[in-house]
């Protein structure tokens, strides 16, 4: 399958509904992408198989029809709770592991979507431009130099 750089909801809903596509299969893509673009500094907590599953073994629970998001994959500022995978607001000091989904995440799985993982920020998001991240500089992978 030739997954195509950007995704959208209505193409993905459309090949899983088709059955030409799996969820497993869009992760392990984006998996992909993401070791090969790990020098900009996206993640914090990168999308790994190994903390992902569980919520690929969720969506055998829902039904396709009546969740609008089954499947799509998310990511999630790193100031945002995700539970059982740590919070740092771009700052290693300041680390945590949340014990509960923050309520919008929370949303997005209960209608079926698969947090992919953590992305950076300037430290608290208090900057503007991605440059103040103790977890390495931002790299805007759409802007020519």
């Amino acid at each position: 399958m030739n997954i195509p750089e950007h995704l959208t909801l209505e193409w993905l809903r459309d090949q899983y509904i088709k059955k030409e596509l799996t969820p497993k299969e869009v992760v392990l893509k984006i998996i992909e992408r993401a070791n090969a673009d790990e020098e900009m500094n996206i993640w914090i907590t990168p999308p790994s198989l190994k903390w992902i599953a569980p919520y690929l073994e969720r969506l055998n629970s829902l039904e396709i029809e009546s969740s609008p998001l089954w499947g799509i994959p998310f990511a999630i500022k790193d100031n945002i709770d995700l539970a059982g995978v740590p919070t740092t607001a771009g700052c290693q000091e300041y680390m945590y592991e949340p014990r509960e989904d923050a309520s919008v995440v929370s949303r997005l799985l209960a209608a079926g979507a698969i947090p992919i993982g953590k992305t950076n920020l300037d430290q608290f998001a208090t900057g503007l431009v991605g440059t103040r991240s103790h977890m390495g500089k931002l790299i805007m992978p759409y802007v020519l130099n």
